[in-house]
């Protein structure tokens, strides 16, 4: 067996969730059979979830907040929207907290007909501004060709990059000093650390693409920490997880948004996306033998929104449609430029690290002259207990 599809004859599940050892060296288990990604969520939930009344209270001091510091701006505040579940509810709880966000739509390319369709509906219902951020295609295009060559892991690393630099740069340029987040720890805080990377690491993405691009990256929207640091510390922009004040069950969202801003579902957790739904669906398994599929629906597990029975039978399902599949696929090489013996020598090929490739160090291993000072500095003024 090679490494990317070991030997399952050590084959464990977590007790409670659907999470096993397949492609995932890092889940560990106690001796009731639990593993650690039960615990890392409810340790997330107890620190960062406010349900009931307490996080409704929560919620509306902070649109009260974000109400005076933009009451004499043209938006108290700005958000990303795919068009998916998570960005779709967000600006439905905006409305509903009386905000004025600018939504933002970030366009890599790869809109599925039936995002753009819930986009317009969202933002026209909803009576919001849209701005689409249309990237560069020939750039954009490189560095996921770049990204397939490398064989690493987390080609979505670009897009999830270039959507948070975009956010934060419109926010800075304009004066909005509050960020509408769709993250959340109810249905999206499990997914072991070697199925992805850093999205912030301006490095990583250089140095890969310098390898295996082409096209200069002249207009791609990079972020790195200081120019971060600058944005919340400086211009005094905070991004805020809103629906971690809120019972978050899926399956009552979809509904929620269905019925009031005529939302129709893509099948999948992204699926708003061409390009996510050929990377979960076919990319991830075929040459990386993961479903991502088990950490969503273990979230939903920890956070009692199904059960271990339920998300059993939904890994029965096919991860991709055949059709669906076929199609895609057809698209995605033709749009990327491959031949079908260049994308199946690329799938072939070993996975690489992403730490095969120059990324952004700690602090301490790029300044090294800022351990001892640190040293000091913690000896003559230690922290009081």
């Amino acid at each position: 067996m090679s490494e990317q599809f070991p030997d399952k004859t050590n084959y464990r599940q977590c007790s409670i969730s659907v999470m096993d050892t397949i492609n995932d060296p890092d889940i560990v288990f106690d001796e009731k059979g639990i593993s650690n990604y039960y615990y890392e969520y409810k340790k997330a939930e107890a620190e960062k979830v406010i349900k009931g009344d307490a996080g409704r209270q929560k919620l509306e001091a902070i649109a009260a907040e974000i109400k005076q510091a933009g009451s004499n701006a043209q938006y108290d505040c700005i958000m990303g929207l795919s068009g998916g579940v998570d960005s779709t509810y967000v600006a439905l709880l905006a409305k509903q907290l009386g905000l004025r966000p600018l939504a933002v739509h970030f366009d890599n390319g790869w809109n599925s007909e039936l995002s753009v369709m819930n986009i317009e509906n969202i933002v026209n219902r909803l009576g919001f501004d849209l701005f689409t951020y249309v990237i560069n295609w020939d750039e954009f295009k490189d560095l996921q060709i770049s990204y397939l060559k490398a064989s690493v892991i987390d080609i979505e690393a670009i897009t999830d990059h270039a959507i948070f630099a975009t956010l934060y740069r419109l926010a800075g340029e304009r004066n909005i000093k509050y960020i509408l987040s769709g993250t959340n720890v109810q249905t999206e805080n499990t997914l072991p650390k070697s199925w992805i990377y850093s999205k912030t690491d301006h490095i990583n993405i250089k140095s890969i693409h310098k390898v295996f691009g082409s096209v200069p990256l002249k207009t791609f929207p990079f972020m790195d920490a200081k120019v971060k640091r600058y944005y919340q510390k400086v211009k005094g922009v905070r991004s805020i997880s809103v629906l971690n004040y809120v019972d978050y069950n899926k399956a009552n969202v979809k509904a929620a948004i269905q019925e009031e801003l005529g939302w129709r579902d893509y099948g999948g957790k992204h699926y708003e996306s061409i390009w996510t739904r050929f990377y979960q669906g076919y990319i991830l398994p075929v040459k990386f033998g993961i479903d991502k599929r088990k950490a969503h629906l273990s979230d939903l597990i920890f956070s009692e929104q199904i059960t271990k029975e339920e998300a059993l039978a939904e890994l029965q399902n096919p991860i991709y449609e055949a059709a669906q599949q076929q199609t895609d696929y057809a698209f995605v090489l033709k749009k990327l430029g491959f031949t079908d013996d260049e994308f199946n020598d690329i799938m072939k090929q070993p996975r690489c690290s992403h730490y095969e490739f120059d990324y952004e160090k700690p602090i301490d291993e790029r300044y090294p002259l800022l351990k001892p000072v640190k040293f000091i500095y913690r000896k003559l003024f230690p922290v009081k207990k």
